[in-house]
């Protein structure tokens, strides 16, 4: 440890350590705009010039390591005056238009100027312009002249994003920050710039012009778009949410947010969003009070349950719902004897159901993972499941972790791999059970060797028909190697739904094989939610009765369901979510219901009320939470362990389509957020196809063909990606193709 006195202060810190950051561990501000905690260092805005006793000129506080036994003086006459000697600089060329910058009031520019800067100004000349840019539908350049060049965007896109997409053109005065030419930022953490930027160069466009940063009031939150439950900071202002930021976490989010997380908030106040309770009476329909809609559904379940008939009623939850909403709808339909609930959406497989010890989690903190020396992970779209955990990854590759991907199509991970092998996910079991019986080479002995090891399975493995043996091997080659085995749930409480054990009876693939007569949906769009669509809808239309409880209204809704209750998204409710860590985090809504919608729990409470089920006297979703869950116990339920022994399922002959879930097709509201839907993510995706397999099939690059799945088909063109193993069609779950098949099934493809 070394020794060093900054004003008079005397502090111990680790060698390698630079002056800025012993200052930050004493708690002394050091002014400074280029310097990140979390970026390397670039020491070109010269603000954090500071006095080093025997130095002869002041020193950059971030780049000048701690030397044992230095003197530093962060407020001295020297340190002051070249400090303002540097805000003199910085505001020579900086337009005065505070009154209009979108960053007004955040601006640490602004803020530094109050504290270092002068009343007047020596500079007479003109002052320089510079022509905005455009990054693309998320990020406004349009006011590239207050830009300092402070170059963090620079770094970020480069160090932390994995890709540079921001440079500095030019030298001297005419250095400009822009994007390269004719492309725009496209990596899916680009919001982060925003906050980094310490100016009004970089805003959000969504944002822009919408509210000052003091008219907003600002509630914590927790992300429910996927598993990793990124903390939230949510701007509100006359009742809507206008702006969602990071609240740092380091043990989650650290200090970023994914652009799902940043940006979906456009998606609640959507044009279609339901408003009123609806009933369908003669094919029309027509809007009712609660009253009238909750006894609807009492008659509707009593009429299909009755003579024991309770089986012929299902209910589809989506995993996104909160504990406590999940919890109440078990309890309910066990109090109606109803048997069959399942939030598994996308699984195809459920010969595991029954044989895991426990909840599926990731095996291990997030914190832990990123510390990993070897990883393998297996069947994940690794940037559109989880943009910032591999973020976290993409950092311990480049300390040195060795990360291997084994997958159905090569991603662009930006961070240096072990090994990437793209194999036909038929595959998959066999080559898991391969490197198992050698562990002294490749992938098998990198996980061998490293003291802390993972294995980690996303979603394209969790959806798998053949699920159950690939994890099986999974298993064997974790028990093999001393690795960590651990899944990426696909939901924001995947893990607190396996946690409660709402899982019971028939799958929703069962159900949609043996239609139901009543169906209740919890917060899902079946067109799209769950897969194989297209049967979804064809066997909800079966039944004789599906009530939807939905934040929005859709055609298919419209057409399959005779009731619809509005319920209130995560931002209008207060609830609970269970993490891929296991770490559960509660929060309050944020903002006041849309229309007359509701939180789901308390319908389900008054639900419980008129049905006479006993124990639904809840007052909030704290009593709630209280009854669901023993927090003391929450870590004993987790387990990945399996005692499944059964046989591999046969492997299909023909095409099979993969792909995962469009980024930004996720769930119901970012589905509904415009800007998201208008960058290169969202776009409709083409089927990919290696060139042997669409010569095969008489196709060309770039023909446009008809997909199929079963009874159900959509237009879409090919393109030829050699990359990919033969006899798959790389096809991402979109809205415009929704009604296909399910990930890992069978698809044609024939020419339009």
């Amino acid at each position: 440890m070394l020794q060093i006195e900054i004003d008079g202060k005397e502090v111990s810190v680790e060698q390698g350590a630079t002056v800025i950051e012993a200052a930050q561990k004493l708690g002394t501000y050091i002014p400074h705009f280029c310097y990140h905690k979390k970026l390397s260092i670039a020491a070109n805005c010269r603000m954090c010039l500071v006095e080093v006793e025997k130095a002869p000129k002041p020193l950059p506080a971030c780049a000048t390591p701690v030397t044992d036994g230095m003197v530093v003086r962060t407020h001295s006459e020297k340190a002051r005056q070249a400090q303002e000697g540097v805000m003199e600089f910085l505001l020579i060329n900086h337009p005065l238009d505070c009154p209009v910058c979108d960053k007004g009031g955040e601006c640490q520019l602004q803020d530094l100027a109050m504290g270092y800067g002068k009343t007047t100004s020596r500079y007479t000349e003109a002052k320089r312009a510079v022509v905005g840019k455009d990054m693309g539908p998320l990020i406004s350049a349009a006011e590239m002249s207050r830009c300092i060049h402070c170059t963090r965007c620079v770094r970020f896109t480069e160090e932390i994003a994995g890709e540079q997409e921001i440079a500095m053109a030019y030298r001297g005065e005419f250095s400009e920050i822009m994007p390269f030419v004719g492309k725009v930022v496209e990596t899916e953490l680009s919001g982060n710039v925003i906050d980094l930027c310490p100016v009004g160069a970089l805003t959000s466009k969504p944002f822009r012009f919408n509210a000052r940063t003091w008219e907003l009031s600002r509630r914590k939150s927790v992300s429910a778009h996927d598993s990793l439950g990124s903390n939230l900071i949510v701007q509100v202002k006359e009742h809507t949410v206008r702006r969602v930021l990071p609240l740092e976490n380091e043990a989650i989010n650290e200090c970023w947010l994914s652009d799902r997380d940043r940006f979906a908030y456009e998606g609640l106040y959507h044009d279609s969003r339901l408003k009123n309770p609806k009933i369908k009476q003669g094919g029309e329909w027509i809007d009712v009070d609660w009253k009238t809609a909750l006894e609807y559904v009492r008659t509707s379940l009593d009429c299909v349950g009755k003579d024991g008939q309770q089986d012929q009623i299902g209910i589809w939850a989506n995993p996104m719902n909160t504990v406590e909403e999940l919890y109440l709808a078990k309890k309910l339909a066990q109090g109606l004897g109803i048997k069959h609930f399942d939030t598994r959406l996308q699984a195809q497989d459920a010969r595991l159901q029954g044989s895991l010890k426990g909840a599926q989690w990731l095996g291990q903190s997030i914190e832990d993972l990123g510390n990993a020396g070897a990883i393998l992970v297996l069947g994940a779209n690794l940037r559109k499941e989880q943009p910032l955990l591999t973020a976290r990854l993409r950092r311990a590759a480049n300390n040195g972790s060795q990360i291997s991907v084994l997958a159905s199509s090569k991603e662009a991970l930006h961070m240096p791999l072990a090994a990437q092998q793209i194999l036909h996910p038929n595959q998959w079991a066999g080559c898991l059970k391969t490197l198992a019986q050698d562990l002294e080479n490749g992938i098998g002995g990198s996980l061998k060797a490293a003291e802390q090891a993972a294995i980690v399975l996303g979603a394209e493995a969790q959806n798998h028909p053949d699920y159950a043996a690939i994890y099986a091997a999974a298993q064997e080659l974790a028990d093999a190697t001393g690795a960590k085995l651990g899944i990426l749930p696909q939901a924001a409480n995947s893990v607190g739904a396996d946690v409660l054990a709402v899982n019971n009876g028939q799958t929703i693939a069962e159900m949609i094989a043996q239609p139901k007569k009543a169906v209740l949906l919890l917060n899902v769009e079946p067109e799209i939610d769950v897969a194989n669509g297209g049967r979804a809808v064809a066997a909800l239309r079966e039944a004789q009765t599906v009530m939807a409880f939905t934040p929005y209204v859709s055609d298919t809704l419209l057409d399959v369901c005779d009731l619809l209750l509005p319920i209130a998204p995560f931002t209008e409710t207060s609830g609970s979510l269970i993490n891929m860590e296991g770490r559960l985090q509660s929060f309050h809504g944020v903002s006041k219901g849309y229309g007359d919608s509701r939180p789901l729990w308390k319908i389900l409470r008054v639900l419980g009320n008129i049905f006479e089920v006993d124990g639904f006297e809840f007052d909030s979703s704290e009593e709630v939470l209280q009854e669901a869950i023993d927090k003391d116990a929450l870590a004993g339920k987790l387990d990945n362990r399996s005692s499944w022994q059964g046989e591999a399922a046969p492997a299909g002959s023909g095409l099979t389509r993969v792909g995962g879930t469009g980024i930004y097709h996720t769930d119901a509201i970012v589905r509904r957020a415009e800007s998201l839907q208008q960058t290169g993510h969202a776009q409709v995706p083409a089927a990919r196809v290696h060139p042997l397999t669409l010569a095969a099939l008489g196709l060309l690059d770039g023909d446009s063909v008809r997909a199929k799945h079963g009874a159900h088909s959509v237009t879409v063109s090919v393109s030829a990606d050699k990359t990919l193993p033969e006899n798959i069609v790389h096809l991402p779950l979109h809205s415009a193709n929704a009604e296909l098949g399910g990930m890992m099934n069978a698809i044609e493809l024939e020419r339009a």
